[in-house]
């Protein structure tokens, strides 16, 4: 997420009532995820385990829970509880702000484009010209939609992240990590009926130009996807998963988090993608493997009775 203007880390630090260590005249351009930061974003890190990997990324500023050596061009904000602290953040730059009419005074639709009866269009929401937008969408706040783009009705675009944080001192329990990014789809993208598109935790889920997307398909926070894909219907993608482009997913693939499908490979329905997978391959099985492999995998399994009966014939 980025800030509508930098933001002093003074301020920021008197907002959390943090210790700031670091440049005193120092700016925040945004908050973002440890895998999408930038020069001029704040990050929190909360677990040892993950405080090189803060330190030497591209953020300006780390919201951490002890003090520690201050890298060369950095600033620290220390707090006791870093999770707390960008939710605090969030509630101030991005607050949910609701609204009560069918379209916000605020959304700015592009000419030419036709928004049906009963779809719900948010705060700040922009959507190109010659779009069709179908009965009884949603389309949340801060979304982007570009030109020719077709929503079909009862889809839902730029719902919360599912992404919580987990604290054995707090009895285990689940607390919400606040989703401030958003959706953009860029044009030429049709999308199905029934399907739900999450916004990013705190940058975006991207949809490429002229992809087709069928009815009931999940596509979760962060995911990429590339240009001139083909999903059908009730595919599944898990959060901040790499489509490149060209890539066909038949019906019913399911996607694990975090990983990338290579440009122009095709997974065959029901099959379930564990890991990166290359591109420029058919795929099939879960987990997923090549195509030509798995079929000659399917074929001995069915000799296993014949050769059993020999191998007891032969023992007897």
């Amino acid at each position: 997420m980025q800030f509508e203007k930098p933001v002093s880390l003074t301020e920021v630090a008197s907002l959390l009532q943090a210790t700031l260590i670091g440049d005193m005249n120092g700016y925040a351009t945004g908050i973002n995820e440890i895998h999408k930061v930038e020069t001029g974003d704040l990050v929190f890190v909360d677990h040892p385990k993950y405080y090189d990997t803060c330190l030497r990324s591209a953020a300006s500023c780390i919201i951490i829970d002890r003090e520690v050596p201050l890298p060369p061009g950095k600033s620290l904000l220390v707090v006791a509880d870093p999770f707390a602290a960008y939710l605090t953040l969030v509630d101030k730059y991005r607050p949910f702000t609701p609204s009560l009419v069918s379209i916000s005074e605020t959304a700015v639709i592009g000419e030419g484009s036709i928004v049906m009866p009963g779809a719900y269009i948010g705060h700040r929401v922009t959507i190109g010209k010659n779009c069709i937008i179908h009965p009884q969408v949603t389309i949340l706040d801060h979304c982007q939609l570009g030109n020719g783009v077709i929503v079909q009705a009862g889809t839902v675009i730029g719902s919360d992240a599912f992404y919580y944080n987990r604290k054995k001192q707090l009895t285990h329990q689940y607390r919400k990590m606040k989703s401030c990014g958003l959706v953009q789809i860029e044009d030429q993208v049709e999308i199905g009926a029934g399907c739900t598109i999450d916004r990013g935790v705190t940058a975006s889920t991207i949809i490429g130009a002229g992809t087709k997307i069928d009815n009931q398909v999940h596509i979760g926070h962060d995911c990429v996807i590339g240009k001139n894909c083909l999903i059908a219907a009730q595919v599944g993608l898990a959060g901040a998963v790499t489509v490149e482009d060209e890539v066909i997913l038949w019906g019913q693939v399911g996607v694990n988090k975090t990983l990338t499908i290579g440009a122009g490979a095709v997974v065959f329905g029901q099959s379930g993608v564990a890991s990166s997978i290359d591109g420029q391959k058919a795929y099939w099985g879960t987990p997923a493997i090549d195509f030509n492999e798995k079929r000659r995998e399917l074929v001995w399994v069915k000799r296993i009775p014949s050769l059993w009966e020999k191998l007891k014939a032969l023992l007897r």
